[in-house]
């Protein structure tokens, strides 16, 4: 599986929000600045080139549907990026955050009642 484009990942945001559709469907899914029609059928047929979706064929109109979930996207990239980026800590991660001032303390604790629900 390889990583997508920022257009690829729009499009399969769209793609996984619809489940099954036409690509006049996934435009309307999509936020604005909305991308030209040609561009987007395109988008999702290199998607279809690399395994990210698949296509049947219903009358003269082809229908598009995820062929991989969004959560296991997620699982494969970002545990590449807390490797890549944060030395393999998801601590380092959530310390970077921290400091940045992008989560809170109250988000923090939030998240600390996430794990401890867990065990």
């Amino acid at each position: 599986m390889e990583k997508l484009t920022q257009q690829e990942e729009d499009a399969m945001q769209a793609v996984w929000k619809i489940g099954e559709g036409n690509i006049k469907s996934f435009m309307a899914a999509l936020a604005e600045p909305l991308p030209p029609y040609t561009t987007l059928a395109s988008t999702i047929k290199n998607l279809e080139k690399k395994g990210y979706v698949q296509s049947r064929l219903i009358g003269n109109a082809y229908l598009y549907s995820p062929a991989i979930t969004e959560e296991a996207y997620k699982q494969k990239f970002m545990g590449n990026v807390v490797k890549d980026y944060f030395e393999n800590s998801y601590k380092e991660m959530v310390n970077f955050f921290v400091e940045k001032n992008k989560i809170s303390a109250d988000e923090l604790k939030e998240i600390i009642g996430l794990i401890e629900g867990k065990k």
